[in-house]
């Protein structure tokens, strides 16, 4: 708390009439893009397991949520304080399994369970809304499509609306593949919003399937991205160093260049 507290007043100070000119000239708005840069660089390091790196970069974070309710604060809104307080109580006041068993409450013992009941409770403190949300509407739209389509079929699971089993998923997955290959092999730019239509299920499908599976789809997406990255760059290395470029090799050339910086790497990975 203290360590906290002093980033609150340093902040106030930044923000003072002797701070930064910078920090001064801020809005909620134009701290967007850093807010999104910070939450990308905790979660490339917790990729990399990179313990040193995700304890600054957790400091940055913190950093933009003080920075924004600082802001917040100076307009009459709400302060940090506000913020800590109603994420507490909401806490509290959604794991009644931990926090209210002297009160009847039942234990519960698998996290199925708790994101049920998790629901349950939203949808009561929704109920007094003049406006209620809908189960699906809370979920942000700025999420990465992959990460929402995630989202969504876990707050759809919550309510008994899921696939039995992963296996089932995959057969729509299937279907899926079986669907876009029809509009594939019919061509023309007619079919081009069917196509778009077709891939956005296919995805939709593959997303579900990651969730069935316990992986969070959008993790995997980053770690299959740096992979190829690994991959393609060494390549296009070696190919540099004999002199050629990859543009003048056919595709037989490169896939074996391809196989075997694959192998490679894998086998240098495996030495680690």
């Amino acid at each position: 708390m203290k360590e906290f507290d002093r980033l609150v007043e340093i902040m106030a100070t930044l923000r003072g009439p002797e701070g930064c000119p910078w920090d001064r000239e801020q809005t909620i708005d134009t701290l967007k893009p850093f807010v999104l840069e910070e939450t990308y660089e905790v979660l490339d390091a917790i990729d990399r397991h990179d313990h040193a790196a995700l304890g600054e970069e957790l400091g940055d974070f913190v950093f933009e949520a003080v920075f924004l309710a600082q802001l917040e604060s100076e307009q009459g809104h709400f302060t940090i304080a506000d913020s800590l307080r109603a994420v507490a109580d909401k806490l509290v006041r959604r794991h009644p399994h931990v926090f209210a068993r002297d009160q009847g409450e039942a234990r519960l013992d698998s996290a199925d369970q708790v994101r049920t009941r998790w629901e349950a409770i939203k949808a009561q403190e929704r109920g007094g809304d003049a406006a209620p949300r809908t189960l699906l509407g809370g979920i942000a739209p700025p999420l990465p499509a992959l990460l929402r389509a995630y989202q969504i079929g876990l707050r759809a699971a919550s309510v008994g609306f899921d696939w039995p089993a992963a296996a089932d998923v995959m057969a729509k997955i299937q279907e899926e593949v079986d669907e876009l290959a029809q509009v594939v092999d019919a061509g023309g730019a007619a079919e081009q919003e069917r196509a778009e239509e077709e891939m956005g299920d296919l995805l939709f499908a593959i997303a579900n399937l990651a969730r069935k599976l316990g992986i969070e789809p959008e993790t995997a997406l980053r770690k299959a991205n740096e992979k190829f990255t690994r991959r393609f760059t060494s390549m296009e290395r070696r190919v540099g160093a004999s002199g050629r470029t990859m543009a003048e090799m056919s595709l037989d050339e490169l896939e074996a260049v391809w196989q075997t910086v694959k192998h490679e790497l894998h086998e240098s990975k495996s030495a680690e």
